[in-house]
C-alpha cells in the first residue's frame, strides 16, 4: 500500500473467508460494504501464522503445506503438486508430471498418505487417471 493509502500500516482481522465461484473471499472486520472494500484493491496483506502449524482438524492441511510435495506413485516420483482446487464436488491436487497436468481428486482412497515432514504424498490413483491413452 502507498503511504498515502488509509490502510497504510494498518492491522485487518479476518471476519470470514468464503468460496465464491472457486475463488476464496475474505470479509474482514471494520469493511462493512464494497466501498470499503474497494479501498484495499491492490493491497499487499501480510499473514500473521506459523506456516508450520497444522489445522485442529485430523487428515487437514494448509494448500501452501501441499503446494511442493512430491507425488509419488508405486514407489517413483511421477510429479508435485503445484495447486489445491476446491472444487463443487470435492478438492483436488494439480499433479504436474512430466508431460501434463492432472486433477487428482483429494480423497483417502487416491492420497492415502500425506507427509508433510518427507514432502511428500504417496496416491494410489484409478487406473488411467495419469497413463497417457492410446486410442485404438
Amino acid at each position: 500500500m502507498p503511504e498515502t493509502s488509509p490502510w497504510f500500516g494498518k492491522t485487518v482481522t479476518v471476519k470470514e473467508l468464503r468460496y465464491y465461484n472457486q475463488s476464496p473471499v475474505l470479509f474482514l472486520d471494520n469493511v462493512e460494504d464494497r466501498n470499503a472494500a474497494e479501498t484495499l484493491i491492490k493491497a499487499i496483506l501480510l499473514v500473521d501464522a506459523d506456516v508450520e502449524v497444522l489445522p485442529e482438524e485430523p487428515d487437514a492441511w494448509y494448500d501452501h503445506q501441499l503446494i511442493g510435495l512430491k507425488v509419488i506413485r508405486e514407489g517413483a516420483q511421477i510429479g508435485t503438486v503445484v495447486r489445491v482446487d476446491h472444487l463443487p464436488a470435492q478438492d483436488c491436487l494439480a499433479v504436474k508430471t512430466e508431460t501434463d497436468e492432472v486433477l487428482l481428486p483429494f480423497i483417502k482412497a487416491f492420497v492415502p498418505t500425506v507427509d508433510i515432514s518427507k514432502g511428500e504424498v504417496i496416491i494410489t490413483p484409478p487406473g488411467g487417471l495419469f497413463e497417457e491413452v492410446i486410442e485404438e
